[in-house]
């Protein structure tokens, strides 16, 4: 398998369990591997039927930036179902990470990997 990858992807969202977390937006910070099988694309040279990852970019800079989660898991699980279920991957690995949300930490956060049989709505298996 393929892997497009997209890294760094900072994302300004309100998130967190405190009440400063709630009314002030903090940087999100994204980095997503992509399943995909990019020999057809890379014989015909050309964009289509490839992942566009700036139209993945797109797409998760408007859904955090208007989101309001508590949890980075549920962003986490949120992105990887969009991922697969709207641009018909069969695997993502989503890292969301709050950086400097831990004193003498640079970053915390998540890393989760998921397949099309995690969402039934999928059209992939």
């Amino acid at each position: 398998m393929d892997k497009i990858f997209l890294n760094r992807l900072d994302i300004e969202a309100v998130i967190g369990i405190w009440e400063w977390e709630r009314s002030t937006k903090q940087t999100v910070r994204i980095d997503l591997e992509i399943g995909t099988d990019a020999r057809s694309v890379a014989i015909k040279d050309s964009i289509e039927g490839a992942l566009n990852y700036r139209d993945v970019a797109k797409r998760l800079i408007s859904f955090v930036g208007s989101s309001e989660f508590f949890m980075v898991e549920t962003l986490a699980e949120s992105l990887a179902k969009i991922i697969i279920t709207e641009f018909e991957t069969p695997w993502v690995k989503v890292s969301v990470s709050k950086p400097g949300a831990v004193r003498g930490s640079q970053d915390v956060g998540i890393i989760i990997e998921r397949t099309g049989k995690d969402y039934p709505d999928s059209l992939i298996d």
